[in-house]
């Protein structure tokens, strides 16, 4: 089997490419820093290719393409690459940045591969999203709208795929808080989650063919009861 990360140079994405190698996959894997994937790579040579994809440029859905040729094609695709940060002044860079990340960067990768994908006649898309797409975030406005946007995307495709009779296979993977490099700074999130321990939850939800997994339990409670929430009640609320 045949997989390739985005986003694969720290946190989740590299997680879940070391468990995946240890089940035997040959992986792809792809992010904008190439010494972290060469450090990867050196665990298993022959079952590891690398490419530097920066999701923001123009160029990145033909470098996917190119990742795929070096592989000999592709059954997953797993994407990790995002940014996000809380932006309570709404400063135009920020925002701006993670529109351009987590909404044109997505929509180009996810694209090349269902595309890849309907042309192959089978595949499985498996993305990280995150539980910030259950409701407008107040201190992160652009990263709960692209989460959503993300959200919302996977599953038209989800069903457009569907519709054309096309064997696609969609996770839309939800976690809570991940001690990563994202969430670095002074501000301590609760309910942390560790980034192996999150990993072996995703593989394990590919594997299942989940269609939507919100990471963990805990967070299955709460995103449950943000939903009852009014928007009356919702606007007002302290985060």
């Amino acid at each position: 089997m045949k997989a390739i990360i985005v986003g694969a140079s720290s946190g989740i994405g590299m997680e879940v490419a070391r468990l995946l190698l240890a089940d035997g996959w040959h992986i792809g894997i792809a992010a904008r820093r190439e010494e972290p994937l060469l450090e990867l790579k050196a665990m298993a040579p022959e079952h590891v290719e690398v490419m530097t994809i920066d999701v923001t440029q123009p160029d990145a859905g033909q470098r996917l393409l190119s990742l795929i040729d070096k592989m000999g094609g592709m059954d997953l695709y797993f994407h990790s690459s995002g940014i996000g940060k809380q932006n309570r002044t709404l400063e135009t860079d920020i925002e701006l940045r993670t529109m351009q990340t987590n909404a044109v960067g997505f929509t180009q990768m996810i694209d090349t591969a269902y595309r890849y994908f309907a042309k192959c006649g089978k595949g499985h898309i498996a993305a990280i999203t995150s539980i910030a797409c259950t409701k407008g975030l107040g201190p992160a406005p652009a990263y709960s709208a692209t989460k959503a946007l993300q959200a919302s995307y996977l599953q038209a495709l989800e069903q457009q795929a569907h519709q054309r009779g096309l064997n696609i296979r969609f996770t839309d993977i939800r976690p809570g808080f991940v001690d990563t490099a994202l969430l670095s700074g002074t501000f301590r999130y609760p309910m942390m989650l560790r980034p192996a321990s999150v990993a072996r939850d995703i593989v394990k939800s590919i594997y299942r063919h989940r269609h939507i997994r919100v990471i963990d339990a805990r967070y299955r409670i709460l995103t449950f009861f943000w939903r009852l929430i009014p928007n009356c009640v919702w606007r007002r609320m302290k985060i």
